[in-house]
């Protein structure tokens, strides 16, 4: 445990704040854990995904969207309910503006998005809870298209962002004076080995939508920056430890680049939200930010995507889609687009 005792405010208030920064930030990561009644994050996908010998052509233009809160889209507007059409689990806070949405629009697709908030992996093959069934269910053998963004919460990013909330930029944190410190005990760095577990999670998860859908092209999409790339961050409305930043900083870019690894073990396109995001994490200004800081704005969601970051994610999306060639993913595909959605200035970006 480091010895550092610098010490910000102190007054009642300054306690006052920190209280309740703590609470917001534990609500805040509430859709990536809380829906999730059968879920743990110890094994991935365990049941077998039939095997198709002669496996149908697939029907051009349908599209599976799987994934956690990142990809639902909590409180953004619109969100889907059992009595909207198209229906979804009211607990499943999934919006009718997602990326997935706004992607199948622009590019003419079918979409089944089943995607849910506080998903891991084990709920690709598993029930989520009551009328949420698991999402692999919804691949079949003649899928074009499948999106896939998992691992956050198999990675315990509630428990991480709850953790290294701080009472002053220069500490404590709940875990002590430095979360890096409190993960790094012993100069083991405990999330690392997490992180290289996701990956391993994701990779089973990514056999298994190429058994179900062996035609389908799969992209896996993922997460975008919620730190700032360089810099002092924005305390309070990014409640982390100056110095811990760096660190915050490392464990995204492992868990992007677990994914991205995962997709190429699996033959599957990796879709980069991480770098096109940079300049819109959550201490940007709130009309041009793509992810929220602890108390956001208006029909958006704490320290989660906002209707902008989900229409900038869409754009990448379609970007790389068209960037892989293809073909049998939908008519309107045309290396000659440029998918673009107003006000985000999202077009031809990240990697496939």
């Amino acid at each position: 445990m480091s010895t550092d005792r610098r010490k910000g405010p102190t007054s009642p208030r300054g306690r006052t704040t920190v209280v309740v920064l703590s609470v917001v930030v534990a609500a805040a990561t509430v859709a990536f854990a809380a829906f999730s009644t059968t879920s743990g994050a110890g094994a991935g996908p365990t049941t077998p995904a039939p095997v198709h010998p002669t496996a149908p052509a697939v029907i051009p233009g349908t599209y599976v969207a799987l994934g956690d809160s990142y990809t639902s889209g909590p409180d953004v507007p619109v969100q889907l309910s059992p009595t909207t059409t198209p229906p979804a689990p009211t607990a499943c806070q999934r919006s009718s503006q997602n990326y997935p949405s706004l992607t199948a629009r622009a590019l003419g697709l079918q979409l089944d998005d089943v995607s849910c908030g506080g998903a891991t992996t084990v709920d690709m093959a598993q029930s989520q809870g009551p009328g949420i069934p698991p999402q692999l269910d919804a691949l079949l053998p003649t899928t074009a298209l499948v999106t896939v963004g998992i691992g956050g919460n198999d990675l315990g990013f509630s428990t991480i962002a709850a953790n290294c909330a701080s009472y002053t930029p220069w500490g404590p944190t709940r875990v002590g004076w430095s979360c890096q410190d409190h993960y790094t005990q012993g100069g083991v760095d405990q999330l690392a080995a997490t992180v290289a577990s996701v990956g391993t999670k994701v990779t089973q998860v990514l056999r298994e939508v190429r058994e179900r859908s062996p035609g389908a092209a799969v992209f896996v999409v993922g997460y975008p920056d919620i730190i700032p790339p360089t810099g002092e961050g924005c305390w309070p409305s990014l409640p982390f430890r100056t110095t811990d930043l760096a660190f915050l900083r490392g464990v995204e870019a492992e868990l992007d680049t677990a994914l991205a690894t995962a997709a190429a073990a699996a033959g599957a396109h990796y879709v980069d939200t991480a770098t096109p995001s940079a300049g819109h994490n959550a201490c940007a200004p709130a009309a041009t930010r793509w992810v929220e800081p602890v108390l956001p704005t208006p029909g958006s969601f704490p320290l989660h995507p906002d209707a902008t970051g989900m229409a900038g994610m869409a754009g990448v999306l379609e970007a790389a889609i068209q960037a892989s060639g293809t073909q049998s993913i939908g008519a309107q595909l045309s290396a000659a687009q440029t998918p673009r959605h107003p006000g985000t200035g999202a077009g031809p970006a990240g990697r496939v």
